[in-house]
C-alpha cells in the first residue's frame, strides 16, 4: 500500500471517493491473506472464496462509512470473520462450546491482535512438530482427530492415565510458547476438526 498511498487514511479517502484504482489495489493486496484467513476458519475452499468476495463487495458498498483512522486491514479481517459467522449460523446451530470459541475469536479480532495470532499459530505448529513422538501422537489424536482419552488408550494400547499424562505434557510445553490462549490457537490450527466431528 505504501507504494501508492502515503498512509491508511489517504487510502481510505480514495476508497470513499469511489476511486476504482484504490479498490483494485485493495483486492490485489488483501485477497490472498483474507482467503487464507477464511480458509483457516472453515477449511472449505469454495466457501472461503465466497466469503472473501462478499467482504470486498460489502467494503465497496459501504466505502463511504469507512473510518480513515481505523486500520483497513483490521476492518477487512473483522468483516471476514463476521461473514464467516453469518455462514456458520446458516448451516448449524452453535453449541455452548462453539459459542465460547466464537467469543474468544471475536475478542482476538476486536483487539487487533491478528498479526500476533498468526505468529502464535506458527509457534504452535512448530511446537507440535517438536513434541516427543508418543506425546505428539496422543496430542494429535485428541485435538486434531477428536478422539476421547478412552479411544486413544485403546488405539495406542496404553493406559488412560498415560494418555492424560501425554496430553498434559503437550499442553504444558505449548503453553510455555504462547501463554493462556493455547486452546484458542489450537482451534485455529486444526480448523474446527474437533467440533465438526460426528
Amino acid at each position: 500500500m505504501e507504494s501508492l498511498y502515503k498512509n491508511n487514511a489517504e487510502f481510505i479517502n480514495h476508497l470513499q471517493k469511489g476511486d476504482e484504482k484504490a479498490y483494485v489495489h485493495l483486492v490485489k493486496t488483501y485477497h490472498r491473506p483474507l482467503f487464507a484467513y477464511a480458509l483457516s476458519l472453515n477449511s472449505d475452499h469454495a466457501l472461503a472464496e465466497d466469503i472473501v468476495q462478499t467482504v470486498f463487495l460489502k467494503t465497496w458498498e459501504y466505502r463511504k462509512r469507512l473510518i480513515p483512522d481505523y486500520s483497513i486491514k483490521s476492518f477487512l479481517y473483522k468483516i471476514t470473520y463476521n461473514e464467516f459467522i453469518n455462514q456458520y449460523h446458516k448451516t448449524r446451530a452453535l453449541s455452548t462450546l462453539e459459542s465460547a470459541y466464537m467469543e474468544a475469536i471475536d475478542e482476538v479480532v476486536d483487539d487487533g491482535n491478528l498479526e500476533l495470532l498468526e505468529r502464535k499459530i506458527a509457534l504452535v505448529t512448530k511446537g507440535i512438530e517438536n513434541l516427543p513422538p508418543k506425546c505428539k501422537e496422543t496430542f494429535l489424536l485428541s485435538n486434531k482427530e477428536g478422539l476421547t482419552n478412552i479411544e486413544i488408550a485403546e488405539y495406542m494400547n496404553i493406559s488412560i492415565k498415560t494418555v492424560e499424562g501425554h496430553i498434559t505434557k503437550a499442553f504444558s510445553i505449548l503453553r510455555e510458547k504462547i501463554g493462556d490462549k493455547t486452546k484458542l490457537i489450537l482451534f485455529f490450527v486444526f480448523r474446527y476438526n474437533k467440533i465438526h466431528r460426528t
